[in-house]
């Protein structure tokens, strides 16, 4: 520590935010991607604040504030968060699921699970957080260190026995989960993404990794074997290492029975039930649900039944239906190249099982956000050409960026074979109903990329739009046509 000896100094709050201190506050100087918070250190000081939480020392001390100096900040902010509000984690069995795709629903269905099976839950995920029963409104996948604390405490407060949060990558390199005791974490898979953040598939690896890496002994590492880097992430963890796979051995082990055209018929390790869920995909993921409900404490017998009973997750497959026409739309969240396989694989599968006849069309509508990684602007492009009958190009969330550009990148180096099986239309709303315009009976539309969201970014104004709801509007048009 740096400063003059003195009386003990009370703290009243803590903030990483120099706008949000007052007389009392610590503030904690973390280095940001775009700002540095030494940079605001006085400005915390001149609005009250009695110590400093740093990396970095200034040669110009001021009299009467506390320096404390660490060499992570952000690390000893998580920490000083956790101690701050009684360590929360500490009364609740904590379990995170990190990975490219997978984090929200099997973070959600587990949440749903235990709920069902009568246990007062916390849920921290990209669409919703939940403390128990109470809806808590989410801006980012992980909240920061202090955010995260105090809804952690407030779970604690109101009883919750269980929680299961989403880990970002983000959250795991910039230490926003410092702090939280964790009793498990599971790895979904690991696919390009997030790369204007990370700046290589191998740093995004890395984070991934770390979360495992800092697991306690206690705890528990459960990860999908049938993924290339699933055992990496095993690699100097020290928790206790656990599998599931479809097609390789593992602890937890499924085979896909017989599908239908709204569940499918499993067997988890020899013993068969029925999901009220599609695809290869979510056979993965309903297969780390019951692993991991398992190892927190659940029966196999109770978690086998509860499984049976989980519904998709908002956003996620999300099926509607044009009763009027006869077609079925599918509403995801697939945002990478390889979400976009899984989904339009399923639906591909659907169509081959289930449809009587083989006319089916299968028709996308795709976009890819603004101000992230361009370099799967195409290869969203081209996954979709592939897989597709007809692709219309659109706006998702163009941000910062020209639509028209974020789609020019889309097409960029496209075999124009494929390029001619599509159509681009910036606007989503006329995007969507041309889909619904060239869908016949039987045919199946996909709109992907934006899922549970209710708004559209643009020029840093996020204005209400919601797919599923253009979708209905539509469908309301045709049916009095």
């Amino acid at each position: 520590m740096h400063g003059q000896r003195g009386a003990d100094v009370e703290i009243t709050s803590i903030t990483d935010d120099s706008r949000r201190v007052e007389a009392g506050t610590l503030f904690c100087a973390i280095k940001g991607v775009h700002s540095d918070g030494h940079q605001y250190i006085d400005k915390a000081i001149a609005a009250g604040a009695k110590a400093i939480l740093l990396e970095q020392v200034p040669q110009d001390i001021k009299p009467n504030v506390c320096y404390i100096e660490v060499a992570d900040s952000a690390d000893a902010m998580g920490l000083i968060a956790s101690a701050w509000h009684g360590h929360p984690s500490r009364d609740m069995k904590v379990v995170g699921v990190t990975g490219t795709n997978g984090k929200t629903t099997i973070a959600t269905l587990l949440y749903n699970m235990f709920r069902l099976a009568g246990y007062p839950t916390g849920l921290l995920s990209t669409v919703c957080n939940y403390i128990d029963v109470k809806a808590v409104p989410s801006t980012h996948t992980t909240p920061g260190a202090i955010a995260l604390q105090a809804l952690l405490a407030e779970m604690r407060d109101a009883g919750c026995s269980h929680v299961f949060m989403e880990v970002s990558s983000h959250s795991v390199a910039q230490r926003r989960i410092a702090g939280i005791d964790f009793d498990g974490g599971i790895f979904t898979n690991l696919t390009r993404d997030h790369l204007d953040y990370h700046g290589t598939v191998l740093e995004y690896l890395k984070a991934k990794k770390r979360f495992f890496d800092d697991l306690p002994k206690k705890a528990f590492a459960l990860t999908n074997q049938d993924e290339k880097n699933g055992p990496v992430m095993l690699q100097n963890t020290e928790a206790r290492k656990l599998t599931y796979a479809l097609h390789s051995p593992a602890d937890y082990k499924a085979q896909v029975m017989s599908l239908h055209p709204d569940s499918t018929d499993i067997s988890i390790n020899d013993r068969e039930v029925t999901i009220q869920l599609v695809g290869e995909f979510n056979v993965y993921n309903l297969l780390a649900v019951y692993g991991a409900a398992v190892e927190v404490g659940l029966n196999r017998e109770d978690a086998l039944r509860y499984l049976s009973m989980l519904r998709s997750v908002s956003g996620r497959l999300e099926t509607l239906r044009s009763d009027s026409k006869g077609y079925t739309a599918f509403v995801d969240y697939a945002h990478t190249p390889d979400a976009l396989v899984n989904v339009l694989d399923t639906i591909r599968e659907m169509r081959e099982k289930l449809c009587a006849s083989s006319k089916a069309k299968i028709i996308t509508v795709v976009g890819c956000g603004g101000d992230r990684d361009k370099g799967k602007r195409p290869l969203m492009a081209t996954e979709a050409l592939k897989l597709s009958d007809k692709v219309i190009l659109t706006s998702d969330n163009p941000r910062t960026e020209d639509p028209i550009a974020i789609l020019n990148d889309m097409k960029e180096g496209v075999a124009p074979e494929l390029l001619a099986k599509s159509l681009t239309i910036v606007d989503r709303t006329e995007a969507i109903r041309t889909a619904c315009m060239l869908a016949t009976q039987g045919d199946y539309i996909l709109v992907a990329g934006k899922g549970h969201e209710t708004y559209q970014e643009i020029q840093g104004v996020k204005h209400p739009f919601d797919d599923r709801e253009v979708l209905r509007q539509i469908f309301k048009q045709e049916a009095m046509a």
